[in-house]
Formats: structure tokens, sequence, C-alpha cells
């Protein structure tokens, strides 16, 4: 039973890292030379990691709660 405890936290961190990479992989199709000012270079990959963080975690917590609700369903009806 101790073992289960350091699963979900782990899992988490997991889950969160491989979707902000998979966001920051996604942003890097979109065109910042038209929306970003010249000589702001460092500025805008500022932006880019923390808006890659933003939805990353967005997206890692609701498949994280989906696959926590998901298992306590079978609670809801064998109870």
């Amino acid at each position: 039973m101790d073992g289960m405890f350091g699963f979900q936290p782990l899992l988490a961190i997991i889950s969160h890292i491989f979707f902000v990479g998979v966001s920051f992989y996604a942003l890097q199709s979109l065109m910042p030379e038209k929306i970003i000012r010249k000589n702001k270079v460092f500025q805008a990959q500022i932006l880019f990691i923390f808006l890659s963080i933003m939805i990353g975690t967005s997206v890692s917590n609701f498949f994280l709660e989906i696959s926590y609700w998901s298992g306590r369903i079978p609670i809801m009806f064998f109870r």
C-alpha cells in the first residue's frame, strides 16, 4: 500500500513534463515574427516558455482529473 502513495505524484510530474513539452512543440508552429517587436527576442522566448507551461499544465491537469474520476466511477455503482 505504501508503494501506491508514491505513484500518483510521479505520474503527475511525468504528465506535466510530457504535456509542457508537447505544447512547446505545438507552439513552434506559430510565426511570432509578425507579432513580436524587433530586438525583443528574449522576451518572446520567455513568453513562449510561459505559454507552454500554462497550456501543458492545464492539459495535464485535465487528463489527471479524468483519470482520477474515471477510477472513482466503479465505487459509485458497486458500493
